[in-house]
């Protein structure tokens, strides 16, 4: 497990899926906003369902979050979209509604930040964000990502287009501990 200081990534269990399911993908408001493509019901034991590991995809590794304090399942995770060429990838995470505001998204921006460069040894890191994500905004920013656009109306979303911010982090400007001195700002 990939510990932060409120969340730890672990594998994803079968077991996860489930609640996974129930929480994140069924809420087709949430998924329409999170995902590249348009959202549609898939039941949790279809092969299709995007939840499940692929373990011959090196492009895409997906965690589990949950909470160091207790255990709980309250997200998911992932590099995606890993170019070994390039050294870059992508971050995506999701989290569950009963979990938001609580701190958890920076923390595990921070953990994938981690895992990319330390771990994968990746020369730089992205995210890509509706511009109305507030909490994905801060999360990044606080981790020392850096605005490099806004992509126009690059989003159909629930029947309008949305503009998408575009963050980069490259290993040389990553700073493990920017997120903790964020936080302790914010809260000043």
């Amino acid at each position: 497990m990939l510990r932060g200081t409120k969340v730890g990534l672990r594998a994803r269990h079968a077991d996860d899926i489930p609640v996974l399911q129930a929480d994140l993908y069924d809420d087709a408001v949430a998924g329409s906003r999170a995902q590249a493509g348009p959202w549609r019901p898939v039941a949790a034991d279809s092969k299709d369902n995007p939840l499940l590991v692929d373990d011959k995809n090196e492009g895409v590794v997906p965690f589990s979050v949950v909470e160091l304090d207790g255990g709980a399942l309250v997200g998911t995770a992932s590099l995606w979209g890993i170019d070994n060429h390039h050294r870059s990838a992508h971050v995506g995470l999701g989290i569950m509604p009963f979990a938001r505001g609580r701190g958890y998204g920076t923390d595990i921006v921070a953990v994938l930040c981690h895992y990319g460069f330390v771990v994968r040894g990746l020369h730089r890191l992205q995210i890509e964000t509706l511009a109305d994500n507030a909490a994905m905004l801060r999360a990044a920013e606080r981790n020392g990502f850096v605005r490099e656009g806004v992509l126009r109306s690059a989003s159909w979303v629930l029947g309008e287009f949305l503009d998408e911010v575009l963050l980069g982090l490259l290993a040389a400007d990553w700073r493990p501990d920017a997120a903790a001195r964020a936080d302790s700002a914010a809260q000043a």
